[in-house]
């Protein structure tokens, strides 16, 4: 038997593929499909289903070009209703893969199909246990994403508790549990690190396994504190279910080199400049109006948090070799209208002579020198951050709702802004500048190099500095 964890971090999400004579399965595949049809090659190995845990929100999966490719046999749990073929299994419904069984366990509470598969080795011992997001490693999935559904996040708290009790906590202490997430996902609010872990251990140290907390205390627990679902959350949902364009296709037409001439064209038609350099090559020099978000970070989860519509025709500058890297990570969240790319980068339009941006950034020690007189700082991190620790008197403004907060400020206030490392905020001043805002500063590597500055800094409880 052979099993693999294909962990893929900008996602935090964790896909699967096991093999067992000459048969492999693949769980909650990425949109990109070559990494298990290269693995299934390199062993000769035939790919017989690709089992689905739900309906992902926060990534367009692979499995219908993974079927198309393979022959395989996509599996969903059920009440999963799609625009395309599936094995729409009953709970119990067992798959066999050479000498291993999968064992559906319907495990609604996430969402209603959310299921889990219990994998039996070639003794017939359950051995592991595929979770999805109904259970993750320290958390479980927070109830809030179903599709179209009348019920409540409570409603579908009280069956995710039902659900753990009923069909997880009775089994074997020495499982090993495989969830398709880890820490930095949105699906979930305190995951850890560690992207599996024993079930034993889950039952001691997971807050949503202990043995006698109550159902009602379960749903204020899950419930309480969940920041809204970013928006491009339900419409991949929706692409799971409805179906989606080859990935094939997506990068024949998002990596085309574009000339200046070509690439000013679409600029003027409307197309989005999309950034992904570092957050020092943006500030020295960048297309004015284009977003900012740096593909050596959490790439794809805030280009769906920030950019509204899926179908945004977007251009990219990009480093020079990860172009293509670009086009698959926007496919990986639904974003399959990329154009090209700007052939030369940065160097083209400097040398076409074009108007460059530049945005202003200050580091750590002069921002504690002159904070008195800093007309508006702003903190773009997330609430718990802020509770954790913040700079005494700088605001929280976190960078997922700068639509919503901008308003505040006139477009002549001078904004300083600053995250955990410099990342956000230059994220949120690229936004900001490009809607107007005459004069923002990004502090250089953000409030954990603030925090080293002898500045005043609190909690929600008490002072740290």
């Amino acid at each position: 038997m052979k099993l693999e964890q294909i962990y893929t971090g900008c996602l935090a999400q964790g896909a699967y593929y096991i093999e067992s004579e000459g048969e492999a399965v693949v769980i909650d595949p990425l949109r990109e499909t070559k990494p298990y049809i290269e693995r299934a090659k390199s062993s000769g190995a035939k790919i017989k289903y690709v089992l689905e845990t739900h309906f992902h929100a926060d990534f367009v999966s692979g499995h219908l070009e993974l079927a198309d490719k393979t022959g395989a046999k996509i599996v969903y749990g059920p009440g999963a209703k799609t625009n395309y073929d599936i094995v729409e299994a009953e709970d119990g419904d067992v798959f066999e893969v050479g000498k291993l069984k999968f064992e559906l366990l319907h495990t609604p509470g996430h969402t209603l199909e959310s299921s889990c598969y219990l994998m039996y080795d070639e003794e017939g011992r359950p051995r592991a246990i595929f979770s999805g997001d109904t259970l993750f490693i320290g958390d479980v999935g927070r109830p809030d994403l179903a599709i179209k559904s009348d019920l409540t996040r409570e409603d579908l708290a009280g069956m995710l508790y039902d659900s753990l009790r009923e069909k997880i906590m009775n089994l074997p202490d020495d499982i090993i549990v495989y969830p398709a997430h880890g820490a930095g996902s949105a699906c979930g609010k305190n995951m850890s690190n560690e992207t599996s872990d024993t079930l034993g251990n889950q039952k001691q140290t997971n807050y949503a396994l202990a043995e006698d907390l109550s159902k009602e205390d379960f749903i204020k627990e899950v419930t309480c504190g969940i920041m809204p679902p970013p928006q491009y959350f339900a419409k991949n949902a929706q692409l799971n279910k409805s179906g989606v364009k080859s990935l094939d296709e997506i990068l024949e037409k998002g990596t085309r080199a574009l000339l200046i001439d070509e690439f000013k064209d679409y600029i003027n038609n409307s197309a989005l400049v999309l950034d992904v350099r570092t957050a020092d090559e943006y500030a020295k020099g960048s297309i004015p109006g284009s977003l900012f978000i740096g593909i050596d970070g959490s790439f794809a989860p805030w280009v769906g948090a920030l950019i509204s519509e899926l179908d945004t025709p977007i251009l990219l500058i990009t480093p020079e070799g990860r172009e293509e890297e670009a086009v698959t990570r926007l496919s990986r969240v639904g974003y399959d209208n990329t154009l090209g790319y700007l052939k030369g980068g940065m160097n083209s339009w400097i040398e076409s002579g074009e108007e460059v941006q530049i945005i202003n950034r200050i580091d750590a020690e002069t921002f504690a020198g002159s904070y008195e007189n800093i007309q508006q700082p702003v903190d773009v991190r997330k609430p718990g951050e802020f509770e954790t620790s913040h700079v005494d008197g700088s605001p929280l403004k976190p960078l997922d709702f700068i639509t919503e907060w901008q308003d505040e400020y006139p477009k002549d206030r001078h904004l300083t802004l600053f995250c955990r490392g410099g990342y956000r905020s230059m994220i949120a001043a690229s936004i900001l500048k490009a809607r107007g805002y005459q004069t923002v500063t990004d502090v250089i590597g953000g409030f954990n190099q603030i925090k080293q500055t002898g500045m005043k800094i609190v909690s929600d409880s008490e002072v740290i500095n």
